[in-house]
């Protein structure tokens, strides 16, 4: 196929944006190039998700089964345990890296050989919609880039951002308290080299477009290997430019235009997610007008979330629902509340008051985590996040741990699940894995307290016995498939937040072309605790829990749901 003229002047557009005075039609052409190479696809929309797309995330060796090799291990694990209960799977890299669990990438276009190979990706991919990551900021200092660069050689020579050791970078946000430069002797000597997150990764400099070709070539490499969504790992930090934050710039926006221009032109049905552990206004910027991110993470809902159900009080969380626009067109949020990171607590800010967020932090502490720190502007650290499983940060309230741990966990599952956007699940909090303080002792790494690897005899003990693990996993299932079955949970159907009393989070969803409504309610208390359904309507009506199956006692307007309770509510015809 040719590419039309529209897009090809959307990609001239972008490109022109960004670079400014380096702007040349060399450039231009050679993107054009590696389009045409990938074969454009007709023109044409695609239905882009449903109610029926939920997310599992994983580390492609999560499941370790003798000498098979662990992605099989894992394709294994899905077709026995998950089957179609989950449409998408998004693998952490898998690619050959030196450090931090694999965001230090050698190699973009292979598969690290610990884990398989390209067949074993493809293959996953046939049975669900597969997102990986595109590792875009930095690259390992093991690269052939980076080493190139130290060789002064091609590829590479002008690929990374060397600094005066004195230069003036107070400006810069930071996401760690490491320096924000580091040295790395060359041919022509030492240089200090921009390297936001450690040492070993190395940050890429996209004011050279070059960097930015390589990076088309590998997203289009990854397209082929049969990946629908993209994931653009740390994507906020970009553009650097001297005496600027270094964050969100703009020139960083239209980068992620441009990847979604493109990668649409390959395929209609191509997806792209930005990771922005950030302040909530800042995440939701890169919807733009439509025109960046098809999908951000709620990444203010794992710790707010966690404050509702550790406080009993839901005001905060029910606020902040409130306040979250419309994603517009083509544009929808990822529901989550655990990842193979911590719990962020940069997206609280604003959100939530500083007494509130220290009692909790003191109290996660108890329960076992660990807090993470950065750097900030004036040299002094503050918390980043909170390094814990989700199922142990439940283990108990402000008032200690108690016996409620499990149907306090499901309550923010279901909770998560029923709000507007996709919801993704992380591996351990799908198995409700406790702290792994044996990984942390290990990698001496804290986040390694959320990143165990099982054995698949260990998997098949832990969800063939009755234990909570094998509780919540078909629990949770269960509640999917009903999810499944219902369009008002469609991403794009209507969100609307009601105001109740602070133990409660109530919310509907609607889809507008059927009418079909659900009202959500959740008692986030150790208490049973009475709804008054007339907050919701008008008059005297029969309701079923869609959860339950049940009919519901709706006797004078008032409904009793249990410590942490859920119910799915429907009207009777």
């Amino acid at each position: 196929m040719v590419l039309s003229d529209h897009i090809a002047n959307k990609i001239a557009n972008h490109l022109q944006k960004i670079y400014r005075e380096k702007f040349s039609e060399g450039v231009v052409n050679e993107i054009y190039k590696i389009i045409h190479e990938n074969n454009p696809a007709e023109s044409g929309e695609a239905s882009l998700w449903s109610q029926h797309d939920i997310m599992l995330i994983t580390y492609g060796d999560s499941i370790i089964a003798g000498n098979k090799p662990p992605l099989k291990a894992l394709h294994d694990f899905l077709r026995e345990f998950i089957g179609h209960t989950i449409s998408c799977i998004h693998i952490l890299p898998f690619f050959p890296y030196s450090s931090d669990d694999g965001f230090s990438v050698m190699d973009y276009l292979k598969v690290n050989p610990d884990l398989g190979e390209w067949t074993d990706i493809r293959t996953i991919a046939r049975d669900y919609d597969l997102m990986a990551d595109l590792v875009i900021n930095h690259v390992s200092r093991h690269h052939p880039w980076f080493i190139n660069y130290l060789n002064n050689a091609d590829p590479g020579r002008d690929y990374f951002i060397a600094f005066g050791p004195h230069t003036d970078l107070s400006s810069v946000v930071r996401p760690r308290s490491t320096s924000l430069l580091t040295g790395y002797v060359s041919v022509d000597g030492m240089r200090h080299i921009w390297t936001t997150f450690s040492d070993d990764q190395v940050d890429l400099d996209f004011t050279n477009p070059a960097v930015l070709i390589e990076m088309i070539r590998i997203l289009l490499f990854y397209l082929r290997q049969g990946i629908r969504i993209i994931r653009l790992d740390a994507i906020a930090f970009l553009w650097k430019k001297a005496g600027t934050s270094c964050l969100h710039l703009p020139e960083t926006h239209e980068v992620v235009k441009l990847l979604r221009t493109i990668g649409t032109a390959i395929n209609p049905g191509f997806l792209l997610l930005t990771e922005t552990n950030v302040p909530n206004k800042e995440n939701l910027s890169y919807f733009g007008d439509g025109d960046e991110a098809h999908i951000v993470y709620q990444f203010s809902l794992p710790p707010l979330l966690l404050y509702t159900l550790f406080s009993g009080n839901a005001g905060y969380l029910m606020s902040w629902l409130a306040s979250l626009p419309e994603p517009g067109r083509n544009c929808t949020f990822l529901n989550f509340t655990a990842s193979h990171d911590g719990i962020g607590v940069r997206p609280l800010e604003g959100l939530l008051p500083s007494a509130e967020l220290n009692s909790m932090l003191e109290s996660m502490h108890q329960f076992g985590g660990r807090l993470s720190h950065k750097k900030n502007p004036d040299n002094t650290e503050s918390v980043y996040e909170i390094n814990i499983t989700y199922f142990d940060a439940l283990k108990g309230t402000l008032e200690g741990v108690d016996s409620m741990q499990t149907m306090r966990f499901l309550c923010s599952q279901i909770i998560m699940m029923g709000l507007k956007g996709i919801p993704a699940f992380y591996i351990h909090s799908l198995l409700a894995t406790a702290n792994d303080y044996s990984g942390v002792e290990k990698t001496g790494r804290p986040r390694s307290i959320n990143r165990r690897k099982y054995t698949d005899t260990e998997i098949a003990r832990l969800l063939n016995s009755e234990n909570d693990s094998h509780y919540i996993f078909f629990e949770l299932k269960r509640i999917m498939e009903v999810r499944k079955t219902q369009k008002a949970f469609h991403p794009d159907s209507s969100q609307v937040i009601h105001s109740v009393d602070s133990c409660f989070v109530a919310f509907t969803r609607n889809y507008p072309e059927t009418r079909e409504e659900i009202h959500c309610i959740s008692n986030i208390s150790g208490s049973p605790a009475e709804f008054d359904t007339q907050s919701l309507f008008e008059e005297d009506i029969v309701l079923f829990d869609l959860i339950n199956n049940r009919a519901v006692d709706n006797k004078e307007g008032i409904i009793t749901l249990d410590p942490y309770q859920t119910m799915w509510l429907t009207l009777l015809t």
